[in-house]
């Protein structure tokens, strides 16, 4: 009993850092940065990406290993879209990562003009990540469940 509480609240911890780090990230944005603050912002979503490991692994625990049998989520219109949802989020993430990652190095003080695009998949991102809550509350009342 006590693993499977902790597993949860490891998977509850994660998601909270996940969002917390996507909503940094958006906050902290500028049209123009100095590499020092996309240094900042790369550490940030460091912490994202260790964050979305976390969350995946006590998942996916869960989901084959603790608790209900799988056929119960596998089974579950809702679930599946909740982790379509999740994977979606991800892929958004992998343009700003890799964008944060290349621009960090150089001059801390020079300037670098962040593409539009950057702000609009973390954008995309928080969007979907708010719709994710309302897919685990729909499962947990039964509904989509074949």
């Amino acid at each position: 009993m006590l693993p499977e509480i902790l597993l949860r609240y490891l998977h509850f911890i994660s998601i909270f850092a996940v969002v917390s780090t996507v909503v940094a990230e958006h906050l902290i944005l500028k049209p123009q940065m100095t590499r020092r603050e996309i240094k900042r912002l790369s550490s940030i979503d460091g912490v994202y990406g260790l964050a979305s490991i976390l969350v995946v692994g006590a998942g996916l625990t869960m989901w084959f290993g603790v608790g209900k049998p799988a056929e119960y989520y596998t089974q579950n219109w809702i679930f599946l879209t909740k982790m379509g949802l999740f994977v979606i989020v991800g892929l958004l993430s992998i343009y700003p990562s890799v964008f944060f990652a290349r621009q960090r190095k150089g001059d801390p003080a020079e300037l670098v003009e962040l593409p539009n695009s950057i702000k609009w998949s973390i954008r995309a991102e928080l969007l979907l990540l708010a719709l994710i809550p309302l897919m685990a509350t729909l499962m947990a009342r039964g509904i989509g469940a074949y």
